[in-house]
């Protein structure tokens, strides 16, 4: 059965299935990349995070107080500081950082069942974060497997967290993007992380 993702709320969504990846400790050759998008940070030349935070404001949250991962990376960039964690997950920071868009990054040999939904949290519902103790997703939005939510726009389950043993993942943009982002994110997909990849409908 083919993977897939729906949403039972009402948000627009970019989902993209990436397999037969090769993710590698960070490497040396994707510097150039990370310094490009820092430099883009500093001097403002970045995405608009109005729309992302548009989107918290719809399900409730303050995106001053939870703030969506595109933006918190944004803040880093702007102190100099930068998370390298393996060659997929940096070019997913670089591209959440330059598009302003939320990117949340699963591992599909970790998900349980062959659907994920967008939707919002049930009371009491929350989940290991990677290096959080737990991520409260009661009332906001969130992606969920059978086995519950495993990933939010602010925070990615440490369940189905991406690692170097990776080989199949989903590449969730939790707003629409347009081709040229998307072009963009597969050749930066097939040049660091060796893989393939095609939009989910």
């Amino acid at each position: 059965m083919p993977l897939s993702v729906r949403s039972d709320v009402e948000i627009e969504f970019t989902a993209l299935e990436l397999w037969e990846l090769e993710v590698t400790e960070p490497r040396v050759d994707f510097h150039g990349e990370v310094e490009a998008a820092l430099a883009a940070a500093r001097n403002g030349h970045v995405g608009d995070a109005g729309p992302a935070r548009d989107l918290y404001r719809r399900f409730g949250v303050d995106p001053t107080r939870h703030r969506p991962s595109s933006e918190a990376l944004l803040r880093r960039a702007r102190r100099g500081e930068w998370p390298r964690l393996n060659s997929l997950v940096d070019v997913a920071n670089v591209m959440s950082l330059r598009l302003q868009v939320p990117v949340g990054l699963h591992d599909l040999d970790r998900v349980e069942g062959e659907e994920l939904v967008l939707r919002t949290g049930a009371d009491g519902e929350s989940y290991p974060g990677i290096g959080k103790e737990r991520v409260n997703v009661a009332g906001r939005l969130c992606l969920a497997d059978a086995a519950g939510p495993c990933g939010n726009p602010s925070a990615d389950s440490a369940r189905t967290q991406i690692t170097t043993a990776t080989e199949r993942a989903l590449w969730l943009y939790y707003l629409p993007v347009g081709e040229a982002a998307l072009d963009r994110t597969a050749e930066l997909v097939a040049q660091y992380g060796r893989g393939l990849i095609r939009v989910l409908g």
